[in-house]
């Protein structure tokens, strides 16, 4: 091979490394988040609060003014356990039946199911009142195994317990550790069960179109996949990622020039 045909071909298999740099790389518009966020400055939250669904443990605890009178209407506190203090209180909950109902003392079944905790606080509180239970009830209601799973291109994926009422799939997203930079941020997949149903949603994290739709905040028992972008699943085969297509090329190249001198 003449000194022609080599300077040729390097120069060949540097026009090829640069184009394999230039796709392998991810665009400003797929990474960066919320890239109209300025159309969203000053709109007003809508804080829907979770409904209770089959299957919920709920802590359902009765007071009055007077507090003696109220301790026949709730569950023994004095459970001893060697578990963590919320799952001594799931031990304690009302589980919601497969109809959709909790059982407590005295009162007996009551139906929780499509029902917001502060509804069935309200509800409850009637019961106690129309029945002569109570005088000047007080109620309070939780739902204690309120859990979202996170799965895919995170730091940490897993099933995550979480206590607030609101919850944002961003805050979601946050106690997993963020999306890592392999994590596909225009097609989130959340999977949610609500009254029956499986509801699919995507959503596009680089984009706000989102922030007024139900998916803004997480509800309890949702699947939030984050699946890889092209270039993961492009570095997943046998040839692996760009650095190691990069090393085979310039051993090949390198082997081409040493025959030939």
């Amino acid at each position: 091979m003449t000194f022609s045909q080599r300077h040729n071909l390097k120069k060949i298999f540097s026009i090829a490394f640069i184009c394999l740099f230039l796709f392998s790389c991810a665009s400003k518009k797929e990474m960066l988040y919320f890239q109209d966020i300025e159309s969203k400055d000053g709109r007003s939250l809508n804080y829907d609060s979770s409904k209770i669904q089959v299957n919920d443990i709920l802590s359902i605890k009765i007071s009055s003014l007077h507090p003696e009178t109220a301790i026949p209407y709730n569950f023994d506190n004095s459970l001893s356990t060697n578990s963590s203090f919320i799952e001594t209180l799931k031990l304690q909950g009302s589980l919601v039946s497969s109809e959709g109902y909790i059982t407590l003392p005295i009162i007996g079944s009551i139906e929780a199911k499509g029902k917001s905790t502060s509804e069935l606080e309200l509800h409850i509180t009637k019961i106690l009142e129309e029945g002569n239970h109570l005088k000047d009830a007080i109620v309070s209601a939780r739902i204690l195994n309120s859990k979202i799973t996170i799965l895919g291109e995170v730091n940490t994926p897993g099933t995550y317990t979480i206590t607030e009422q609101n919850v944002t799939l961003m805050q979601a997203l946050g106690y997993a550790g963020d999306l890592t930079i392999n994590g596909k941020r225009i097609d989130i997949l959340i999977i949610r069960d609500e009254d029956g149903k499986q509801i699919i949603k995507h959503v596009d994290l680089t984009k706000t179109d989102w922030f007024d739709s139900p998916f803004y905040f997480v509800k309890q028992n949702d699947v939030i996949v984050v699946n890889p972008n092209d270039a993961k699943i492009k570095s997943s085969g046998y040839i692996g990622n760009v650095g190691t297509i990069l090393t085979i090329a310039s051993i090949v190249l390198s082997t081409v020039v040493i025959l030939t001198r």
